[in-house]
């Protein structure tokens, strides 16, 4: 009797809790047709990894490198979508979120590139997932390339290093046009590659892993020069994708496109100018590095006055590509640092890199953090950092419309944790106040003018983190990775209270609701 009033108890208390944080952010503030859904990556939940005769990708190889990955796992299987994505198309319903954003693997699409076949079982296997997503009424919101990329290219020509790739992601993205466009309204090129350039080419903890000191000593790799190459090679394949969307889908299709950054906000350390210009520094040698060349057509003069010739330059036949600019930008935002002036004061070696503008970053000043600790490292809670990072990229760029892509709580958790630890994973009363923190900080911004169209919360369910493998744990659902069962955490029911409690309320938000998206 006494474990069924335990049970009981524990019941009220998070049914009061979910009701609390629903009270605290209200969805009806938020525009009616405002998106609001989960994030994913091919790599980190579909698993499957060789079948349908989809290749190996950079990842899958990376991941067999000792001290690569934290916990030596990798994404073999994953979450098991590849087989299970009715499952989690259900689990999306059951929340009630009105769109789903999720990563094609190139691999699984062309596994040798522009240098075989198009692969049918991989447009068959993404096909049917929009179909299932449509019929329960949740909008796909399609990325391109999320990390991963055929391990095939890496080895024909050495991957992002070289122009090549240019040619090969916009024959890929021609062909995801092609197949699935006339269900697809919102596209992304990439995700986050400003931060894939610099954990893969500048400090070798992503694939290819690449570096080499004064940075990090990797076996092969120059963090000096190939990241700026390489992000080179980005940002254009990212103008030839929007180029072939804007000429022969676009109107057709009457889709939008954009690209997705990693989005993470700067803090001066004190308040002098020093600091302040550090932050700055800071802040452009993360989105404006891609998003300057494609909004203006050329590097931040922030990274021009520091790094000069190593930065590539731009042909005139480039920022004729590059006029085709975007839609809209995904932001990708989990917390906010400080940042230390290393330009004009003395740092530790290791923090006066010009990759990072001369900016020592860190959590702690005084003894004191930026804000609460979550489960991930340098991760903290600092809601005031979104409504800065988005009032920033508003001004920067003239309020082009933005999506929140991802934004996320880790918790640190195994792949096989205790019943004890399980339960504490469930019961994630944190990333309910997260979310609902995030939000309102996210409603400030566009109350004051911010064009944002989206929030996607990272993530649907518990995957394969990259470095950090199944150690952390960002999901609404639980995952068990021996069973695969997926168990909905407190979050998940908050975000379905969030969504549901005032559905029918929504066509009224207070004139809050946007003009429709324009395509550029």
């Amino acid at each position: 009797m006494k474990g069924n009033e335990e049970a009981i108890a524990l019941f009220l208390v998070c049914l009061f809790s979910i009701a609390a944080a629903a009270a605290a952010i209200d969805r009806n503030k938020f525009p009616a047709d405002f998106l609001f859904g989960t994030s994913t990556s091919a790599y980190q939940i579909e698993g499957g990894y060789l079948e349908g005769n989809k290749s190996l990708s950079n990842w899958d190889l990376f991941t067999r490198i000792p001290g690569k990955i934290v916990d030596g796992s990798n994404g073999d299987v994953a979450d098991d979508h590849y087989h299970r994505y009715i499952e989690d198309v259900e689990l999306m319903h059951y929340l009630g979120v009105n769109s789903y954003r999720f990563s094609i693997s190139w691999s699984r699409i062309l596994p040798r590139g522009r240098f075989g076949q198009i692969n049918q079982n991989g447009i068959k296997f993404y096909s049917n997932l929009i179909d299932a997503l449509l019929d329960k009424g949740i909008k796909p919101f399609v990325t391109l390339n999320h990390y991963d990329i055929p391990q095939e290219l890496e080895d024909q020509y050495g991957g992002w290093l070289n122009p090549q790739i240019q040619n090969d992601f916009g024959y890929f993205a021609e062909v995801c046009f092609e197949a699935f466009g006339e269900k697809v309204t919102y596209w992304s090129t990439l995700n986050a590659p400003n931060l894939v350039i610099k954990m893969g080419y500048m400090k070798g903890e992503y694939a290819p892993g690449r570096c080499s000191l004064p940075y990090v000593s990797c076996p092969s790799g120059n963090s000096r020069t190939e990241p700026y190459l390489a992000a080179h090679n980005v940002i254009l394949s990212h103008a030839t994708a929007v180029d072939i969307y804007r000429k022969k889908y676009q109107r057709k299709h009457g889709g939008f496109i954009g690209i997705i950054m990693a989005a993470n906000w700067r803090e001066p350390f004190t308040d002098t100018p020093m600091d302040r210009s550090a932050a700055s520094r800071a802040l452009a040698f993360e989105v404006p590095w891609f998003l300057d060349p494609i909004i203006y057509g050329d590097y931040p003069p922030e990274m021009l006055q520091i790094l000069g010739s190593r930065l590539p330059i731009f042909s005139i036949e480039d920022k004729q590509k590059l006029q085709t600019k975007l839609d809209f930008i995904g932001v990708n935002h989990y917390t906010s640092l400080y940042a230390e002036d290393c330009l004009f004061s003395q740092c530790d070696s290791q923090s006066t890199l010009e990759g990072y503008g001369f900016a020592y970053t860190t959590g702690e000043k005084d003894g004191r953090f930026i804000g609460d600790n979550t489960g991930v490292n340098n991760f903290y809670v600092v809601p005031s950092g979104l409504e800065k990072m988005i009032l920033y990229i508003m001004k920067r760029y003239n309020n082009i419309t933005m999506f929140i892509t991802e934004n996320g709580f880790g918790q640190d958790g195994s792949s096989n944790p205790s019943n004890e630890i399980r339960k504490e994973l469930l019961n994630d009363r944190k990333r309910v106040e997260f979310h609902t923190a995030y939000l309102s900080s996210l409603l400030e911004a566009m109350r004051k003018g911010a064009d944002v169209r989206g929030y996607f919360i990272w993530t649907l369910m518990d995957n394969f983190e990259w470095s950090n493998g199944y150690s952390k744990r960002f999901g609404l659902y639980h995952v068990n990775f021996s069973s695969q069962e997926r168990t909905p955490k407190l979050s998940a029911k908050w975000y379905k209270e969030f969504l549901q409690s005032s559905a029918e309320l929504c066509t009224k938000a207070d004139g809050d609701v946007k003009p429709k998206l324009v395509a550029q």
